[in-house]
């Protein structure tokens, strides 16, 4: 296995596998090209990021994944791999002294490094998260709801990191777990505005103007942009804003010949509903592990 620190060296290393099945790898390449995108507007990774690139004995790439999460425990992200090589990935990063308390991605390559993990430093694996990873086929308009899609601008900065934090607050609420439970990427200032400036965020804004919803996606990736987070807040729900906010930028995306896909927590019934009805079907589960000790 190879662990590269540059997100560009990866791509280009390992950019036909991941475009083999863009959907599966969407988190991966999206946060790659996102990263590239932000250093380009200066700011820089982390500097104990890292991707990796997984070949078996012919030298085939078979696996990869990456540790980007700024969020604790640092999950790394796993796409699909051999058994043995989760296994290897485990021992490799043990034998850095890099510590592991979690790991996200595909099943059942995390579920095999958590345990090896585990194993390792004396602790048992727990499930914090079950997603489920969605693609759009044909789009289902919903029921109209008042109101109009428009792009973020510069001057919502700070509404949209404040939704963004009370997104993650509400994902765990609505599952069942306390607040913070589960880590979420929050996006800083910097981070924020280039994410409007790039038209990544929207806002349902009701007939007065007042924004009533936010819809983030991100740049397409492979032919594929990924839907989240979607967060209405807790007194203008009900009204069809999610699902028309959603209806209309997945509308947006596929017209410009995007593939487009979104998670969902599994113990949120709501949102699978939501999502079912809009048209998504679903791709692969995938979980968000810990390692506790």
């Amino acid at each position: 296995m190879e662990f590269l620190t540059d997100a560009a060296e990866f791509l280009a290393v390992a950019g036909d596998h991941l475009a083999a099945e863009p959907v599966v790898s969407t988190v991966v390449t999206t946060v790659a090209h996102r990263i590239i995108a932000q250093a380009a507007d200066g700011i820089a990774p982390r500097a104990d990021d890292w991707w990796l690139v997984v070949r078996d004995g012919s030298g085939s790439i078979v696996g990869a994944g990456m540790r980007t999460a700024p969020f604790p425990p640092r999950p790394p992200f796993l796409l699909p791999m051999p058994d043995e090589a989760a296994v290897a990935l485990a021992r490799a990063l043990h034998e850095r002294g890099e510590e592991v308390l979690g790991v996200n991605g595909a099943l059942p390559a995390s579920e095999v490094f958590a345990a090896e993990v585990a194993r390792l430093v004396g602790g048992r694996v727990e499930v914090t998260v079950h997603t489920r990873l969605f693609e759009l086929g044909e789009l289902i308009p919903p029921a109209p709801a008042p109101g109009r899609l428009v792009a973020a601008t510069e001057d919502q900065v700070d509404l949209a990191i404040q939704w963004f934090a009370e997104f993650a607050d509400d994902a765990d609420r609505q599952a069942g777990r306390p607040p913070g439970s589960t880590g979420h990427e929050l996006p800083d200032r910097a981070a924020m505005l280039h994410r409007i400036r790039n038209q990544e965020l929207w806002f349902w804004v009701d007939p007065t103007g007042q924004p009533v919803h936010l819809t983030a996606a991100s740049q397409p990736a492979f032919g594929v942009s990924r839907i989240g987070p979607v967060y209405t807040p807790a007194a203008q729900r009900g009204r069809g804003f999610a699902s028309n906010a959603v209806a209309e930028v997945s509308r947006r995306l596929q017209a410009q010949g995007v593939r487009v896909c979104l998670y969902t927590d599994q113990a949120n019934p709501v949102s699978n509903k939501v999502y079912i009805a809009l048209g998504y079907r679903p791709v692969v589960d995938q979980a968000n592990l810990v390692i506790v000790r």
